[in-house]
């Protein structure tokens, strides 16, 4: 397997210079326009909904914190952002899910110069994005338990004055997980690897995993740049598991 080239944030970087390679832009079309109407829906939502959310929690500080109020306010500010741009990625992979496999395949064919797949007919089409939607349930039975456990747990802190510190901050770390196993799902279906080998993978390669994953985070809450970042996302990923797993995974 080849030494490693990239960290986890260069990943992402390279999926996005990759997004106009003349044998991907076909492939990226699709998800764009998804993501498009997406976005626009969602960021009307946030906006309409941010200031009463934000309202609500600045009146439930202690008038003696009044002077951490700011404080407070990035804070939440930023957490509502996470919300966002981890709303964004699971609606956005949900609804893109059979565009990013053959992406992911096509990616593999271009970075290792090798031909992994035959054309396939429209029945062979119609069964592998039906195989996809199948995959992002499973996913989504791991993700949604488990995204009710993180918000109960922030909710809970939010009312603990310096506890609630620590809110965004378990946010975050969960949203860069789960993005990473979002992401690396999609070569490793195309390998045949289960989403429970997938987990135990990645949890030896941590390190990388949550900065890739923080990366892809940090990119769906940045307006503009949430339109090309989950393509982006599904580039990078296949690059990660290109030179960090392959055949033969290892720990970092």
């Amino acid at each position: 397997m080849p030494n490693p080239r990239h960290t986890g944030p260069g990943y992402l970087l390279q999926g996005l210079q990759l997004l106009t390679h003349p044998q991907l832009r076909w492939f990226v079309l699709g998800p764009l326009l998804i993501n498009l109407l997406l976005f626009v829906g969602l960021t009307w939502f946030a906006y309409a909904q941010f200031g009463q959310w934000l309202d609500m929690l600045m009146a439930k500080i202690p008038a003696w914190l009044d002077f951490l109020a700011w404080i407070f306010w990035v804070l939440f500010g930023g957490f509502l952002l996470l919300v966002y741009g981890y709303s964004f990625a699971i609606l956005g992979n949900l609804l893109a899910s059979p565009f990013y496999g053959p992406l992911s395949e096509r990616v593999e064919e271009v970075l290792s110069g090798t031909r992994i797949g035959n054309q396939m007919s429209a029945r062979q089409m119609m069964a592998l994005a039906a195989n996809s939607m199948k995959r992002e349930f499973i996913k989504l039975g791991y993700f949604l338990p488990r995204i009710v456990g993180v918000l109960l747990l922030t909710l809970g802190l939010s009312f603990i004055p310096i506890l609630n510190l620590l809110g965004p901050t378990i946010a975050f770390l969960w949203g860069a997980w789960s993005l990473a196993l979002q992401y690396l799902d999609y070569p490793a279906d195309n390998h045949q690897v289960d989403f429970r080998e997938l987990r135990e993978i990645l949890g030896g390669k941590r390190f990388v995993s949550f900065s890739f994953g923080g990366s892809v985070l940090i990119a769906t809450t940045i307006p503009g740049l949430n339109l090309f970042a989950m393509p982006a996302s599904v580039i990078g990923a296949t690059s990660f598991w290109l030179e960090r797993i392959g055949n033969a995974p290892q720990s970092d």
